[in-house]
C-alpha cells in the first residue's frame, strides 16, 4: 500500500510557502485536516475538509477511516516538535506516513534574535501548565516557549518579577514568517506591551537578582520552600535520599506517606520526563503537597489520598519506591511485590520500632543499612555546640 498519509507542516506564509511536491499532496488529498487557521492558510481546494474537534482526538476515527486512501494534515512548522505528529504516530506506522515539515517556531524565533537553538530551553506552554516553566529559570537562561493565548507573556512577565528576576528581557513574537510579523522587547518588570496576538512567542533572557528564587539544579531544596506542618523530609536526609533512589530519565517513583512531597517533587525536578505518585491519607497534608507541587514547577504529580498498602492498587508501575512516613510489615511487603527487577526500594525510619523492621528486612533481603544524622551549631552562652538531631537509619535495596 502506499503511503496514504501526509503531515505538511505550514506556515504563516500559508501555500506560497509550500514546496511543489507538498502542494501537489494537497491537490491529491480527498480529505484534508486542520486546525481553522490551517485550513484558512492553505485555501480553497477539491477534497473534504476536517477541523480539529475538541478534544483533537476525536478526529481518529474518521482519520484512521481513510487508511489507503489520500488525506492530508496540516499543522504548525514542525509536526514533530510539540505537534500533532506524535499524535498521529501512534496509531499511524511511519511506512504509511510522508511528513513535510516547516520552520518551527522555535527555529524561527532563534533565527529573529541571534540565538543559537542547542543553547535555548524549548518549551511549549500551548496546551500545558504554565508551571513547567519554573525549573527553567535559571540564571543567564535563554527560553523560548510557545505561547497559550495573548495573555502568557503578561502572565510570564509577572511570574519572573515575582520571583526576583524582574531584569528579565521578554521578546514577544508574534505572526512569525507571515505578513503580520512582529517583534517587540521589553523588561519584565516593567511589561506593558498591548495588542498581544493570540498567536505569539516569547523567548526570554534571564537575568536572576541576589536572592531570587531560583530552583538548584542538585537535590536538597531549604525546607522552608515546602508548605508544611513539620512533616518533611529535611534537606540534608532528603539530598541523601534523593542520591540513594538513583532517579533516572522517564522513571516512575512511589512516594508513600509523602507528608509535604518533597521527595516527589525533587524527584520530578531531576529530569521533566521523570514521574512521581504522592501517596498520602491526610486529605490536608495532600492538598498542601498539590501547592508545593505547583510553587515549585512539578504541576504533574500525581496525588493520591489514601493509606498504605490499600492505597498502592491501580497506580502506574514503579521504578523506585520511597517510605518516608508510616512504614510497616504490610507497606513493605506490598512495595516489595510491586517493584519490578532492578527496581529501588528507599526506607527512612526514625522510630526504635520501624527501625527494628528494617534491620529485619535488611537481614532477610539485603541491600544498605546506614544511619544518618545531621548535626547543626547552636549557641552555648559566648559560644557554639553541635547539637544533633534525631538520627534516622535508612534502609536501601534493588530488587534482584
Amino acid at each position: 500500500m502506499e503511503k496514504w498519509l501526509s503531515i505538511i507542516g505550514i506556515g504563516e506564509d500559508g501555500a506560497a510557502g509550500l514546496s511543489s511536491a507538498a502542494r501537489a499532496l494537497i491537490a491529491d488529498a480527498t480529505l484534508i485536516a486542520g486546525g481553522a487557521r490551517h485550513l484558512a492558510l492553505v485555501g480553497a481546494t477539491r477534497a473534504e475538509r476536517l477541523q480539529w474537534p475538541s478534544p483533537l482526538t476525536d478526529a481518529l476515527p474518521r482519520l484512521l477511516a481513510q487508511r489507503g486512501r489520500p488525506t492530508v494534515v496540516l499543522a504548525s512548522g514542525d509536526p514533530f516538535f510539540y505537534g500533532v505528529g506524535e499524535l498521529l504516530s501512534r496509531h499511524v506506522a511511519p511506512d504509511d506516513m510522508i511528513v513535510i515539515p516547516a520552520p518551527s517556531a522555535f527555529s524561527l524565533a532563534a533565527a529573529r534574535l541571534g540565538w543559537s537553538q542547542q543553547d535555548c530551553a524549548l518549551l511549549s506552554l500551548h496546551g500545558r501548565a504554565f508551571e513547567r516553566l519554573t525549573p527553567h529559570l535559571q540564571p543567564r537562561a535563554r527560553i523560548i516557549a510557545l505561547s497559550w493565548d495573548e495573555t502568557t507573556p503578561a502572565r510570564i512577565a509577572a511570574h519572573l518579577t515575582a520571583r526576583g528576576m524582574g531584569a528579565s528581557a521578554l521578546f514577544v513574537l508574534e505572526h512569525l514568517d507571515g505578513p503580520k510579523e512582529r517583534v517587540r522587547e521589553a523588561r519584565a518588570d516593567a511589561f506593558a506591551l498591548t495588542d498581544v496576538a493570540a498567536l505569539n512567542t516569547v523567548a526570554m533572557e534571564i537575568d536572576a537578582a541576589p536572592g531570587a528564587r531560583v530552583i538548584p539544579l542538585a537535590p536538597g531544596l531549604p525546607d522552608d520552600w515546602f508548605e508544611n506542618d513539620g512533616q518533611i523530609t529535611k534537606r540534608d536526609i532528603r539530598a541523601v535520599t534523593l542520591s540513594a533512589l538513583g532517579p533516572r530519565k522517564g522513571e516512575t517513583l512511589w512516594d508513600i506517606g509523602a507528608g509535604s512531597g518533597s521527595v516527589s517533587i525533587e524527584w520530578m525536578l531531576t529530569h521533566s520526563a521523570n514521574r512521581a505518585v504522592a501517596i498520602e491519607r491526610d486529605e490536608a497534608r495532600a492538598a498542601r503537597i498539590g501547592r508545593n507541587a505547583l510553587a515549585l514547577g512539578v504541576p504533574d504529580l500525581d496525588i493520591v489520598i489514601g493509606a498504605a498498602p490499600q492505597a498502592l492498587d491501580a497506580l502506574p508501575p514503579p521504578d523506585a519506591i520511597f517510605i518516608g512516613g508510616g512504614a510497616n510489615a504490610p507497606t513493605l511487603d506490598a512495595a516489595w511485590q510491586a517493584l519490578p527487577t532492578g527496581g529501588r526500594l528507599v526506607v527512612n525510619a526514625v522510630t526504635l520500632e520501624t527501625q527494628t523492621l528494617l534491620s529485619q528486612a535488611f537481614a532477610d533481603k539485603g541491600g544498605e543499612l546506614t544511619h544518618l544524622q545531621i548535626a547543626r551549631a547552636r549557641p552555648v552562652g559566648r559560644f557554639h555546640a553541635l547539637d544533633p538531631g534525631m538520627g534516622v537509619l535508612q534502609w536501601r535495596v534493588v530488587k534482584p
